[in-house]
């Protein structure tokens, strides 16, 4: 499909496809408070099936879907080790404080990437001391808010330092697909190394509502009573499963032509001396700076938005591109056409 206007703001745009909206018409739904939606049933069994849990809870959002595994894991009072740059810092606006009473410990990765062993080691508290609070959690992220994926063996190194000391490891994989698809692997190869993960299904997996998290089933449990107290207790909640079904059996595999796409995007732009890949590409996301210009970021933006190439404005100097669903070969290289075409 071809686009009048080339929206490369985030995965978040996808739309549900035709066979997400026939599922929606045709399933059948229940009162999932009570446990009685049969398609949410079906579903959940399904994701802790694909991730190798014991048991998920499907939830309204990623955000929602992090902050409920954060108070499931915590106490009050307790303290997080979390990326400086993740989800969970920068765009969840302040829930962990607010919902857990938990203190974030942040880290800024000296790899530009993803947070090491040793960072995350440095961190802990290790000693007990009444002026320290507890390490009640790690929270990584895969693959990361700048589309880079943790190695595998680097997360089952995690996993061990981890269990040594007794703290549990949350992942925020809201494109846990596209880490796997970069990784060569399956996504329960990387949630073995966790004890708990959310998912998010709107992203690149064009479900219009939804996320889930999986853990085994005590955890689960737990969670599924802080999903109501937050208010996500949903009753025929099946209509919204449906699509997420749909997004496991024919939207996973069709991730690996984001990340073409995004590499063919990269390729087309470096070899101008004013643009510079700042991070690169691994799954669906291209992130660039200008250099060699005293044209702003933010006049580049203005400017490639009034030629029909949308993206947001840039963080910490960086424009960011995401491939998703709809997005054609041909709108990529208009999309580099357009970017080249109005720098200065």
């Amino acid at each position: 499909m071809e686009n009048e206007k080339i929206d490369l703001r985030s995965d978040t745009i996808t739309q549900p496809t035709k066979e997400m909206r026939k599922a929606m018409m045709e399933c059948e739904v229940g009162d999932d408070v009570s446990r009685e939606d049969p398609t949410i049933n079906r579903f959940e069994e399904r994701t802790a099936e694909i991730f190798g849990k014991e048991a998920a809870l499907f939830v309204p959002s990623g955000t929602f879907g992090n902050q409920c595994s954060i108070m499931t894991h915590t106490q009050s009072g307790n303290e997080i080790i979390v990326c400086d740059d993740s989800h969970i810092v920068q765009h969840e606006a302040g829930a962990s404080a607010l919902l857990s009473r938990v203190q974030l410990r942040t880290i800024t990765p000296q790899n530009n990437a993803y947070m090491t062993l040793a960072e995350i080691e440095s961190k802990l508290r290790k000693d007990k001391d009444i002026h320290y609070p507890t390490t009640g959690l790690i929270c990584l992220e895969q693959a990361t808010a700048y589309g880079n994926v943790y190695p595998q063996d680097l997360m089952r190194q995690i996993w061990e330092m981890a269990q040594y000391y007794g703290v549990p490891i949350h992942i925020d994989g809201a494109r846990i697909f596209n880490a796997a698809l970069a990784l060569g692997t399956e996504p329960k190869e990387l949630t073995k190394y966790c004890d708990s993960i959310s998912i998010c299904l709107s992203k690149g997996l064009c479900a219009p509502v939804g996320s889930v998290i999986a853990g085994d089933a005590e955890f689960i449990e737990k969670a599924r009573v802080n999903r109501k107290i937050l208010g996500g207790g949903m009753r025929q909640a099946g209509f919204l499963a449906a699509c997420g079904m749909v997004a496991y059996e024919k939207m996973t595999d069709r991730l690996a032509e984001d990340h073409e796409n995004a590499k063919l995007f990269a390729h087309l732009i470096d070899e101008d001396d004013r643009i510079e890949i700042s991070r690169k590409p691994e799954i669906s996301m291209v992130f660039v700076k200008l250099k060699n210009t005293e044209q702003t970021v933010e006049d580049l933006v203005e400017k490639i938005t009034k030629k029909g190439l949308l993206t947001y404005l840039p963080e910490a100097g960086e424009i960011r591109f995401v491939m998703r669903y709809g997005i054609t070969e041909k709108d990529v290289k208009k999309a580099a056409a357009i970017l080249l075409g109005e720098l200065q």
